[in-house]
């Protein structure tokens, strides 16, 4: 393992810990890292003895700035390309009603005990007698190689003493492609009123993870199987099942979400992006209909998801900024798209398009695309090349109108000195009528034929040129 120690920063600790006689070792992340070959930048430092008091040493080894955090007990610092947290070896009681742990100093092993997972419990010794030893008490090894998350003791008692942890093991799993093992999951299922002492921010801060990871669907499975997401999320499990009248039912609007959104993380990384794909059909619960001889409906689902999305943002604890505006917009707007894939797509229809998506067309374009789950291959023929189409048509109406973004050619203060009028009914008329008539391709993006255009519908209502 020593191979794995040759950043500067270990031989220097180690030097360190022969001179002062303590044991100190590198655990949980760092170490896992290694073992997966993912490269990290976070060590761990664990310190038989006072952490803080070590952690002074080697910061004034290597000339740096220590930051001390007493009430937790630990130390960091920076270095290189590092970051370095250091704590002595604790063992942790918990209280039923908080997870903040009663902790006194302990052994390696009651370290590693209160570890969460037993592939971040294992630890390298860096005493310079046993430089590069490996301490795996829990078998995290193979619980690698095995694709298993797994807790060092009875997981009820791990997951009871801190509920976060059910969040981590679902992430974990996702993140990795792993399994949990089968106690964990039940443990997770009993526990789930657990989670009600965890900070929103919390709980969030771990579902967008999960969200971020190649797959996500794992973990929301996960969530919903274990009960989790009913407690943290239920509007989202409002969506699962599917209703039978006369025969006729509809698709299951949880899975199909799910699809989507594994769907869509095939092409981008926005976290915002993967929220609006995990909202899209949101509402749909709520405008279910059924409609004799012809069948189930969602009417408007589109509005009153977007609606929506400000209060599950302030639910979850997501920022209400431009953020949830994107996601409102994309919610509001992913049918569009879709309606122009499936008809014959008009200038007009692509030009209300691009004036209302703006910037975010192309997002629009990737969440609709993601929405084809069909497993009906003629239809995903068919739907991808009219997505094709749609998309050259706004490229060809852009080009030529150039209505993304677009701003009035003529402003209220415009129409305001033309005729001599203050600012009233009459300008907000006229200057719809602008926007109306370049949308529908009456006229020409550009200022002098809508100057042209305002003179006309203000005359037509009685007002008279003054200025020009």
């Amino acid at each position: 393992m020593t191979k794995h120690l040759t950043h500067p920063i270990f031989s220097i600790i180690s030097k360190l810990a022969g001179d002062q006689n303590l044991q100190v070792f590198a655990i949980g992340g760092f170490v896992r890292d290694i073992f997966l070959n993912r490269p990290s930048k976070d060590i761990d430092i664990v310190v038989i003895g006072n952490g803080i008091q070590f952690a002074e040493s080697v910061a004034k080894k290597l000339k740096v700035k220590l930051a001390v955090y007493k009430n937790f007990g630990t130390a960091s610092l920076k270095y290189r390309d590092l970051e370095v947290e250091f704590v002595g070896a604790r063992k942790e009681s918990y209280r039923s009603d908080s997870r903040k742990p009663i902790v006194e100093n302990g052994t390696l092993e009651d370290d590693q005990k209160r570890r969460d997972f037993s592939i971040n419990a294992l630890a390298l010794s860096l005493h310079p007698d046993t430089f590069g030893e490996l301490l795996d008490p829990f078998n995290g090894l193979a619980d690698l190689e095995n694709k298993l998350i797994r807790t060092p003791v009875n997981p009820v008692e791990t997951f009871s003493d801190d509920p976060l942890r059910m969040m981590r093991a679902i992430r974990f799993a996702t993140q990795l492609n792993f399994k949990i093992d089968e106690p964990a999951v039940a443990a997770i299922t009993a526990l789930t009123e657990r989670i009600k002492i965890i900070s929103q921010e919390r709980i969030t801060d771990e579902l967008n993870k999960i969200i971020l990871s190649p797959k996500p669907s794992i973990g929301f499975n996960y969530l919903f199987d274990t009960g989790l997401l009913h407690k943290i999320f239920p509007q989202m499990v409002a969506l699962y099942g599917v209703d039978y009248i006369d025969g006729k039912g509809h698709k299951d609007n949880f899975y199909h979400t799910l699809q989507v959104l594994d769907n869509i993380c095939e092409t981008t990384d926005d976290l915002w992006l993967r929220w609006a794909a995990i909202l899209h059909d949101i509402a749909k619960p709520a405008t279910k209909r059924f409609e004799p001889g012809h069948g189930w409906t969602f009417h408007g689902h589109e509005d009153r998801g977007a609606r929506m999305v400000p209060k599950l943002f302030t639910q979850l604890k997501l920022p209400l900024n431009e953020k949830m505006k994107f996601v409102q917009k994309i919610v509001q707007l992913h049918l569009r798209p879709i309606v122009l894939a499936q008809s014959i797509v008009t200038d007009s229809a692509v030009r209300r398009l691009l004036f209302e998506a703006g910037d975010d067309i192309e997002s629009l374009m990737l969440l609709c695309k993601a929405d084809i789950t069909t497993k009906n291959e003629y239809k995903v023929k068919k739907y991808r090349q009219n997505f094709e189409l749609v998309q050259q048509k706004l490229k060809d109406v852009e080009e030529r109108d150039q209505i993304r973004n677009w701003q009035p050619p003529v402003t209220g203060n415009d129409i305001m000195e033309l005729f001599g009028i203050k600012e009233g009914r009459e300008v907000g008329i006229i200057k719809n009528q602008i926007r109306e008539a370049i949308l529908e391709g009456e006229i020409p993006n550009s200022r002098e034929a809508a100057m042209n255009y305002t003179i006309a519908k203000g005359t037509e209502i009685g007002l008279k040129v003054v200025g020009g």
